[in-house]
C-alpha cells in the first residue's frame, strides 16, 4: 500500500489508552504516519477540511497490539508460515507490531539475517516486525552471540527462543555481558534434562500413557536464572510462564527489586491439560498445558501485576507436523490472530478491568522491549485497532489467516472481533463485516 500523505480522522469511538488511563468517547486524527490529535475534541465539525473521516460507530479504538513472542518461520520453514502470512493474521487480530523469535534457518545471530527479516517485513507492509537476536550462536547454548552488534543492527532483545540456555555458566556470562550494555535477556524457562516428555506430568498423562514434563522443569530454571540476575544486575524476562510456583518465584524476585518481567500466553490462563482430551495434538504446546490450580494462579498473577504481558507464542505447524501420534507431533499453536479476543477474556471472566487487560498487550510489552509503541500519543505512530468487544466468532481453519491452522482454540467461540487495523496511518485490514 502507498503511504498516507494526508489526514485521516477516526471519529465516534470509545477511546481506550491503557498507558494514560483514557476511557472516553472521541476520536483520533492521523496525519501521515503520526497521531496529530486524539481525545473528545476530535469530532466531525471540528476537523481539517481535507481530512478523510472514518466513523467508528461507537466501537472501541485502542493502540495496536504489540505481540512480543511470535515464530515467523521465515527464513527456512516457509511451508509453515511466512512474514507475509503472519502479517495478514496479525492485522486481522489487531496486532500492529510483532517481536519475532530467532529460531529460523539460518538463525538470527548476525546482522545479515536481522536485515533480511526487516526488509521482508517492509515489503509485506502489514504488521511491523522487530527481530530478537539469538542469545547464543546458532541457539546452541554454547557460545554467546555477538549481542552488542545485533543490538546495533536492530535486535530488540536476546533469546534462544524455543530453547533454554541450559548451561548456568553460559547464562552467567550472557547476563553479565548484557548488563554492561543494558540489554534484555529473554529465557524459555525449561530445564532441558527434564523437558523430554509429551505433556504435563501427572494423573492425566498417566491415564493417557504419555510421558510427563514436570512443573519443576520450569521453576528450577527460573530459580537458577533469578539468582544469576541478582548477582549480575541484568535485565531478564521469563517467557510464557505456566505454573503457580513460577508466578510466586517472579513475585518474590520483583519484591527484591530485581529487574525481572514475564509474560503468559493465552492457552495457559484459558485452558488446562484437560484440553489434550484423547490425544488432541493441537493442545500439545511448549511449555505444556498445566492443571487448574496453575491456571488460576496465572490469572491472579495477571491481576496483581506479577505477570506483565500477554504474548501469543504464535508457533505455526503444518498439517503433517500435527497429524501424527501425540508423542510424534510437534509442539506449538498459532495465536497471533486470537490474541485480542483471548485478552478480552481477562476482562470478561478474569476479573481485570478492560484497560488493565489491554495494557498486557499494548503499553506493557512495548515498555519491556523499549519500543515507542502501544499508546495513544501526539507525535507517536498511528498504529490503531478498532474492535467490537461484544461480537462473537468461531476459531476455525476458515477464519484463521495463518498458513498453518494449529490453534489450541480450534472450534472455540471467542468474543471480540477486529473491524479495522491501522499501521502508520494506513488501514491495512478492514473486517469482512465492516463496522467502519
Amino acid at each position: 500500500m502507498k503511504p498516507v500523505s494526508g489526514k485521516t480522522a477516526f471519529v465516534n469511538a470509545r477511546l481506550l489508552d491503557p498507558a494514560s488511563g483514557l476511557d472516553d468517547l472521541g476520536g483520533v486524527l492521523a496525519e501521515g504516519e503520526r497521531i496529530a490529535a486524539f481525545g473528545p475534541e476530535v469530532v466531525e465539525g471540528a476537523l481539517p477540511a481535507d481530512a478523510e473521516i472514518v466513523d467508528c460507530r461507537g466501537l472501541c479504538l485502542a493502540p495496536g497490539l504489540v505481540d512480543m513472542r511470535v515464530h515467523l518461520c521465515e527464513p527456512g520453514a516457509e511451508h509453515k508460515e511466512t512474514i507475509a502470512s503472519a502479517g495478514r493474521a496479525a492485522v486481522a487480530g489487531g496486532v500492529t507490531a510483532m517481536a519475532c523469535l530467532p529460531n529460523t534457518d539460518p538463525v538470527i545471530d548476525n546482522d545479515a539475517v536481522v536485515e533480511f527479516v526487516a526488509r521482508r517485513a517492509r515489503l509485506a507492509g502489514l504488521s511491523k516486525v522487530y527481530p530478537y537476536g539469538a542469545a547464543t550462536k546458532g541457539t546452541e547454548g554454547v557460545e554467546i552471540a555477538e549481542i552488542g552488534l545485533l543490538a546495533e543492527s536492530g535486535a530488540v532483545a536476546f533469546t534462544d527462543g524455543t530453547r533454554a540456555v541450559g548451561s548456568a555458566a553460559v547464562m552467567n556470562r550472557l547476563l553479565s555481558y548484557a548488563a554492561s550494555f543494558g540489554l534484555l535477556i529473554v529465557q524459555h524457562p525449561e530445564e532441558p534434562t527434564l523437558a523430554g516428555g509429551d505433556m504435563n506430568a501427572g494423573e492425566t498423562a498417566g491415564r493417557l500413557g504419555l510421558s510427563g514434563i514436570p512443573p519443576a522443569a520450569e521453576w528450577i530454571m527460573l530459580e537458577r536464572d533469578l539468582r544469576l540476575v541478582e548477582a549480575t544486575g541484568a535485565r531478564y524476562h521469563a517467557a510464557h510462564i505456566s505454573t503457580a510456583e513460577s508466578v510466586e518465584i517472579v513475585r518474590r524476585a520483583k519484591a527484591k527489586g530485581l529487574s525481572v518481567t514475564c509474560d503468559c500466553a493465552p492457552p495457559y490462563y484459558l485452558l488446562t491439560e484437560a484440553a489434550v482430551g484423547e490425544f488432541r495434538t493441537f493442545a500439545k504446546l511448549s511449555p505444556p498445558l498445566r492443571k487448574e490450580s496453575d491456571r488460576a494462579a496465572l490469572i491472579e498473577g495477571l491481576k496483581d501485576g506479577t505477570i506483565d504481558c500477554v504474548a501469543s507464542d504464535h508457533c505455526p505447524q503444518d498439517a503433517d507436523s500435527k497429524r501424527k501420534t501425540f508423542h510424534d507431533a510437534e509442539f506449538g499453536g498459532v495465536g497471533v490472530q486470537t490474541l485480542l479476543a483471548a485478552t478480552l477474556e481477562l476482562s470478561r471472566k478474569g476479573g481485570l478491568g478492560l484497560l488493565d487487560a489491554l495494557a498486557k498487550v499494548t503499553a506493557n510489552p512495548a515498555r519491556v522491549l523499549g519500543l515507542p509503541l502501544g499508546r495513544l500519543l501526539v507525535g507517536g505512530p498511528a498504529d490503531l485497532v478498532v474492535f467490537d468487544p461484544h461480537r462473537a466468532w468461531t476459531v476455525s481453519a476458515d477464519t484463521l489467516l495463518s498458513k498453518s491452522k494449529n490453534s489450541p482454540f480450534d472450534e472455540t467461540e471467542m468474543t471480540g472481533i477486529v473491524a479495522r487495523t491501522v499501521v502508520d496511518g494506513r488501514s491495512v485490514y478492514i473486517g469482512a463485516e465492516a463496522f467502519v
